[in-house]
């Protein structure tokens, strides 16, 4: 791969295969000629992966996930094969500069927040330590969203990320499954005992679409395989010929409607009912397959558990418990003792939230309607459970009520969660507090019965994206220092603590931050058309929008600064730009009105000319891993600031620490571990801990009410916010949100912690004011935080949880010559 092969193999793909030539070629031919090229290399590493670990028939592990936020392919598969200068110098040759080139891809519309990109790191990782990996997922048409903002509202259109094609995906029709739901359940008695075959009514096609995973400084490629639902039946010619041209597609538009969107709003029956088929379409696809895959070299399903290991990426497709069930006991005809100890042993569940009421349920109807079979087989392993439940607790009823995987305590529904928990070996948390809080109270009584079951894997990030890739000026200076054993060894960049007590590094890397800055400040100037100054604070909040991730806090604070210049606008203030972006839920109507709050408030700050531009309050649209690799650099403070006790993790706040932006965070989630290891001198650490705010909800000693009747400062920003100086033309547009925060209890503790984030702020401040000190904590932030590599918890997740181990692809078969392939072929099909 010489740059004149890539030239070479460019203009062949411009001319023969999109039929281009110099008078109609166009910049998206071109990046599509590139990606072409850069596929035709990659594609023989691909599938001599595969061939090898097909004839090595190694234990594979299977990763289930509804989201990856894989972000754009192009450049991040160049880096990983390590031709990056190559065809920087193959394409100069054309005047054509690559890296605007690698611009012009599409961000795949295939995931939303922090559970999308961890799966799409742990693919990285997976590839780059050569284990046997395949991701599977939906191929969404429309993806979650694009988030357009009128007014200041947020508003949701369709994500046609697909509408010019995607030259990353190659479609496998061959590979094409059944998907069958409805109908009804038939007993039969046969060789002395019952036999269940479930009589479906309605099916659906699975037809899968491969993506390629390029390992860094390997050989092995690995697959993401997406499904993408069509109709069994495309068209009625009976009804078209009567005139019902409706009747005609309706069994078209109802299976092709199971993969339009990433989460279809669940606020009505549709909703709900159109998510559940869509989670079952995705896990039976995937299992099929992996039988498939399975059944090539091997027969005895009593030893399943030897070749493959199933991770569950959290309850999304817990389904699949009951499903390889099914296949397991039904299709192969397995005992049920037999089948559920293989199915325990395949499975690991990892959990990703604190909040009960995001620990999925589904109605029993649901299951009655579309799966029959797999209710009665969640029932019968329910019953087993419940058995060995009472056994070790006799008489406690209320331990069985909370453990059952049916809640009987409204409408019955089979809670998925409990489901994932007794059908697996493994149920890890993602963050040290996490599990912790996982054991004590969410899972608590799980853990009292299957305490070997539970450990930590605290979240990690994939560096070849968020420093190699998303920061080259950043890391060609740590290249220069360290060497490039960061690239896959990331506790390799410890050595820069030394570098950090030298004044001149301690310069060089202000002046790589600040080009980072300017270089924001123009996409600001460009997309947003406002004018930010470089030299100010870059206050980056950038995350999906929930209550608990605390937006609002941020935005009170804005409000309590802005308060300050007005009653004195000569304040000595270290300029801010606060960057906000994210998106919410559709049906999210507090989230969805804080993003109007923070819209309304920057219009009125933006344009006061009396601060004197002191304040900047930015709010990009449409949030993803693209924009995110152009503001992360730039970010001097991370904001991660969720109520403690309610994020799980993050990994934002990795890939900021990372880039040199010191985080100003509570004592939640993954900040405790980035405290321990950055050090609290170079870490703002604030607000109340989890276990003083579990306190204040057990015994009603907050009271928001007194805190505002008390504080001059805070009740002076609350009545501001919420009185129409930000919404003149609606007076009561906030009022729900000042509800939540005096009337509802401040459920997430803003305004309790708002003194105390003032507070912190200001020791920011304090601390910016000294370039040389400020410089020297961001640099030991990127020296100390190698412990949150996905590598590291992949190499823990395959040696602990799924007993896998690496199949390194050799270069010599990676290069198999295509000639010779297509021989073998052609004796293939003459014998």
């Amino acid at each position: 791969m010489d740059k004149e092969t890539i030239q070479t193999n460019f203009a062949r793909h411009l001319k023969y295969t999109l039929a281009k030539d110099s008078y109609t070629v166009t910049d998206w031919d071109r990046y599509l000629a590139l990606s072409m090229t850069v596929r035709d290399f990659l594609v023989g590493k691909w599938i001599a992966t595969q061939q090898s670990y097909h004839r090595g028939n190694v234990k594979r592990v299977y990763y289930l996930s509804l989201e990856y936020l894989m972000g754009r392919s192009l450049a991040n598969n160049i880096i990983n094969l390590g031709i990056d200068q190559k065809c920087k110098d193959a394409l100069e040759g054309f005047d054509i500069d690559w890296g605007y080139l690698c611009k012009l891809g599409v961000d795949a519309g295939l995931g939303n927040g922090g559970l999308g990109r961890l799966a799409a790191c742990f693919l990285d990782s997976m590839a780059t330590l050569s284990l046997p990996a395949t991701g599977y997922g939906l191929r969404y048409d429309y993806g979650i969203f694009r988030q357009e903002i009128r007014d200041g509202f947020q508003v949701e259109e369709p994500d046609e990320w697909l509408r010019f094609g995607n030259p990353w995906e190659i479609e496998r029709p061959e590979y094409a499954f059944p998907v069958q739901y409805g109908g009804w359940v038939e007993e039969r008695w046969a060789d002395g005992e019952y036999r269940f075959e479930w009589r479906p009514t309605f099916n659906v096609v699975a037809v899968p679409f491969d993506t390629p995973i390029v390992g860094f400084g390997c050989d092995n490629v690995n697959t993401l395989r997406l499904w993408s639902a069509k109709a069994s039946e495309e068209f009625d010619f009976e009804d078209f010929n009567q005139g019902d041209y409706i009747e005609a597609v309706r069994h078209k538009i109802q299976a092709e409607n199971l993969t339009k969107v990433l989460y279809p709003n669940d606020n009505n029956h549709s909703g709900k009912s159109l998510r559940f088929r869509q989670q079952y379409f995705f896990v039976a696809a995937s299992i099929q397959d992996m039988i498939r895959r399975f059944q090539a070299y091997n027969s005895d399903f009593s030893r399943f558990s030897e070749k493959v290991a199933i991770q569950l990426n959290d309850t999304h497709p817990a389904i699949a418990v009951a499903e390889l069930m099914r296949v397991f006991v039904d299709d192969h005809g397995l005992p049920w003792e037999t089948a559920w100890e293989q199915i325990v042993a395949v499975f690991g569940y990892t959990n990703h939230t604190l909040l009960p009421e995001a620990l999925e349920t589904w109605p029993v109807d649901f299951f009655r309607q579309d799966l029959p079979r797999h209710l009665q087989i969640i029932f019968e392993i329910n019953r087993r459970f419940l058995e060995q439940v009472s056994m070790a607790y006799p008489g406690d009823n209320d331990r069985l009520s909370r453990m059952s995987l049916i809640d009987e305590t409204a409408q019955q529904k089979v809670r998925m969660a409990n489901l994932a928990s007794v059908g697996s070996h493994s149920i890890n948390g993602v963050a040290a507090l996490h599990t912790q809080l996982l054991q004590k109270h969410l899972f608590r009584d799980f853990y009292e019965f299957f305490p070997q079951r539970f450990n930590n894997k605290t979240n990690g990030i994939t560096q070849r994206r968020w420093l190699l890739k998303a920061n080259p000026e950043l890391a060609a200076w740590i290249t220069e220092i360290v060497g490039d054993g960061w690239i896959t060894g990331l506790d390799t960049l410890r050595s820069l603590e030394s570098v950090a007590k030298a004044k001149a590094s301690r310069e060089q890397f202000g002046k790589i931050k600040r080009n980072n800055k300017v270089h924001l400040a123009s996409l600001i100037k460009r997309d947003l058309d406002m004018i930010v100054n470089p030299d100010a604070i870059f206050d980056v909040h950038i995350k999906r929008f929930h209550e608990y991730k605390r937006q609002l806090l941020n935005v009170l604070h804005i409000v309590m600064l802005y308060n300050r210049l007005k009653e004195d606008p000569t304040l000595d203030m270290v300029p801010r730009v606060f960057i906000f972006s994210g998106k919410a839920a559709p049906g999210y109507y507090m989230a969805k009105l804080v993003i109007k709050l923070i819209h309304s408030v920057a219009n009125v700050i933006n344009r006061d000319r009396e601060i004197d531009g002191k304040i900047k309050v930015v709010f990009f649209p449409n949030y993803g891993v693209s924009l995110a690799e152009s503001i992360i650099p730039a970010a001097d403070v991370s904001e991660q600031i969720s109520t403690a006790g309610m994020e799980a993790s993050g990994t934002g706040n990795m890939k900021l620490a990372l880039n040199g932006a010191l985080t100003v965070g509570t004592y939640d989630g993954a900040n405790i571990e980035i405290l321990e290891e950055v050090r609290k001198e170079n870490i703002f650490i604030f607000g109340l801990k989890a276990d003083k705010i579990e306190a204040h909800r057990n015994n009603g000693s907050y009271d928001p009410i007194a805190l505002y009747n008390s504080d001059s400062e805070i009740r002076r920003v609350v009545d501001l916010t919420f009185s129409n100086f930000f919404c003149l033309n609606d007076p009561d547009m906030f009022k729900p949100i000042k509800k939540s925060l005096l009337d509802y209890g401040d459920q997430y503790f803003v305004l309790a912690d708002l003194p105390a984030y003032a507070d912190c702020q200001r020791h920011v401040e304090r601390v910016y004011r000294k370039p040389d000190q400020w410089n020297k904590k961001a640099i030991l932030n990127v020296a100390r935080v190698g412990k949150f590599s996905s590598d590291r918890v992949i190499k823990q997740y395959a040696e602990e949880i799924w007993g896998v181990e690496p199949a390194q692809v050799e270069e010599s078969v990676a290069g198999t010559d295509t000639i010779v392939e297509a021989r073998a072929n052609l004796m293939l099909r003459q014998v």
